[in-house]
C-alpha cells in the first residue's frame, strides 16, 4: 500500500511538472504525447500570385510555377492550377502543402458526387460554396488552410469566377486576383478588361499582368501557366516564359538618387 502510494504522488507531481515544463525521457511519466496539439502558425513553401477573367466563351486562369521556402525561389516547377471535376478550374496562392490537400478534399468530394450516378455534377458555384464553407470552418480552428483561391468554370452557358482566402471572406468577379496581383493587376484589368474579350485578347491582357509581377514580385518566377476552361472542358498550357526587357534606366541603377545611397 506504501509503496503504490507512493508511486500515485510521483505520477501526480510529474503531471504537474509537464503542465508546466513537458519533459521527454525514460523516467519521465508523462511525454510530449500527452501535450496539446500545435497547428501551422506560419507557411512555409508559398505560391505567388493568380489571376482570372472571364471572357466570350468562358474563364481565363493564370499562374506561374514558383515555390518559395521563405525569400528563397526554391522550386520553379509547381503547377498551381487543377482541373476539378467537368465544369471547374482551381488556382492557390500560399502554401503549397495546403493546397495539396484542399486538392485531396475536392476529389473525394468530385468522387462522392461521381458515385450518385445521376446524371448531374457539382458545378462552380457548387465546388465554391464548398471551400467557403471549408476556410471558415478551418479559420475557426484556429487551424487554418493558408491559401487563397480562384475559382472558375462554366455550365449550362454560365461562367463563374470568384475567389475565396485563408479566413473564408469570399466573393464573386469578373476578373480576380490573389497576393501582389490583387494591387498591380486589378488596377489594369479595371482598365482594359471588357465583356467580349476574345481568347487572344485575354490571354494577352493576363500576360501583360504577369509581366508586371514578374518585375515588381521578387517571389515571381518567368515560367507560367494559362488554363481555359469553356462548355468543352478545360485546358491548360506547357509552361512557357514571357519576354522581358531589363535595359531600362531605372532597372540599372534604380537607387539613383535616393538619399543615402552609394
Amino acid at each position: 500500500m506504501l509503496a503504490a502510494a507512493r508511486k500515485d504522488e510521483n505520477n501526480e507531481q510529474a503531471l504537474k511538472n509537464h503542465v508546466g515544463h513537458p519533459q521527454t525521457g525514460r523516467d519521465c511519466a508523462f511525454t510530449l504525447l500527452s501535450s496539446p496539439i500545435s497547428h501551422t502558425q506560419y507557411p512555409y513553401v508559398t505560391g505567388t500570385s493568380v489571376l482570372g477573367i472571364k471572357y466570350k466563351d468562358g474563364v481565363l486562369l493564370a499562374s506561374d510555377m514558383g515555390g518559395s521556402y521563405g525569400s528563397t525561389l526554391r522550386y520553379k516547377s509547381v503547377q498551381r492550377l487543377k482541373p476539378i471535376g467537368k465544369h471547374t478550374l482551381l488556382g492557390a496562392g500560399g502554401e503549397i502543402s495546403d493546397f495539396q490537400e484542399i486538392v485531396r478534399y475536392l476529389d473525394e468530394l468530385i468522387l462522392y458526387d461521381n458515385m450518385w450516378d445521376d446524371g448531374n455534377s457539382l458545378g462552380p458555384k457548387e465546388v465554391h460554396n464548398y471551400l467557403n464553407r471549408l476556410m471558415y470552418n478551418r479559420r475557426n480552428k484556429f487551424n487554418p488552410l493558408w491559401n487563397t483561391l480562384v475559382l472558375g468554370g462554366v455550365k449550362n452557358g454560365q461562367k463563374y469566377l470568384g475567389t475565396v482566402n485563408m479566413i473564408g471572406v469570399h466573393y464573386e468577379e469578373n476578373h480576380v486576383a490573389t497576393g501582389f496581383g490583387n494591387h498591380l493587376a486589378r488596377p489594369i484589368f479595371r482598365d482594359e478588361w471588357h465583356e467580349d474579350m476574345t481568347f487572344e485578347e485575354g490571354v494577352k491582357l493576363l500576360e501583360k499582368c504577369m509581366l508586371v509581377l514578374l518585375y515588381r514580385d521578387r517571389s515571381a518566377v518567368n515560367k507560367l501557366q494559362i488554363a481555359k476552361i469553356t462548355e468543352d472542358g478545360a485546358t491548360i498550357s506547357e509552361p512557357y516564359a514571357i519576354k522581358t526587357h531589363w535595359e531600362l534606366e531605372a532597372f540599372k541603377n534604380p537607387a539613383t538618387g535616393a538619399v543615402g545611397s552609394w
